[in-house]
């Protein structure tokens, strides 16, 4: 086998069977002999001259290392099976994300409205240098922008939730944008046969501020309006 190849074959078998834990304590080990280094004192190399023997140092080529300990796993079965449980964990983590932190089903109806202005915290120049846009100018994106679409954010793991959003997607005239907080976004689509989105990580909910679900986002004028509702 070309040599070429052979490191492609041999990095793809490293990146199918390292460990997230495993790279992290690596790390941590490097950065643990660099801050001891830094701390050993300063030496003096003197001359002592040759005591003994002396040896060629010899070591063993890294890839056949690597490629004997791959050929040890894949016998033994142990290379299938690490490269199973990794893909099985990628799956796992697109079918079932995790859920959004800190979000619960709405106990009592809430509706708040969001002023979307900010403020420029400096000067906006062009390529020439030419000033565009002052520091302190107040810019709302609703002047230039609507937001065409009803954002409805809800628990996918909750049938009554889940219910609310595909009634709502069936009756408006306008057009809705279903966003999962928790559940199975996948299996939701294969169901429903449209797109379904998944606030990863709490991003949206976050900047907008929601705490319960189901929550719907509309435009109020120059204004975003939430309203946090009972299914």
């Amino acid at each position: 086998m070309p040599k070429c190849a052979q490191k492609r074959r041999i990095s793809k078998a490293i990146v199918a069977t390292a460990r997230p834990e495993s790279i992290l304590m690596s790390i941590h080990a490097q950065l643990l002999a660099m801050l001891l280094f830094s701390l050993m004192p300063i030496a003096h190399a003197e001359e002592l001259g040759v005591v003994g023997p002396t040896y060629d140092i010899a070591e063993a080529d890294l890839l056949e290392v690597i490629q004997s300990r791959l050929g040890r796993m894949e016998k033994s079965g142990d290379l299938a099976r690490k490269q199973g449980e990794y893909r099985d964990r990628v799956v796992g983590a697109i079918e079932k994300p995790k859920p959004v932190p800190g979000i619960k089903a709405t106990a009592a109806k809430r509706t708040y409205f969001i002023d979307p202005t900010w403020t420029l915290d400096r000067d906006i120049r062009g390529a020439d240098g030419a000033l565009l846009f002052a520091r302190g100018l107040k810019v709302n994106p609703l002047d230039h922008v609507s937001l065409r679409e009803k954002l409805v954010f809800f628990d996918g793991r909750d049938r009554r939730q889940v219910s609310f959003a595909r009634q709502l997607l069936r009756n408006q005239d306008r057009a809705v944008k279903p966003i999962l907080v928790a559940g199975e976004p996948l299996n939701l689509m294969r169901d429903w046969k449209r797109r379904v989105f998944y606030d990863q990580g709490g991003t949206l909910v976050r900047r907008l501020g929601i705490h319960q679900v189901p929550a719907v986002l509309t435009q109020d004028g120059k204004r975003l309006r939430v309203d946090e509702v009972l299914p």
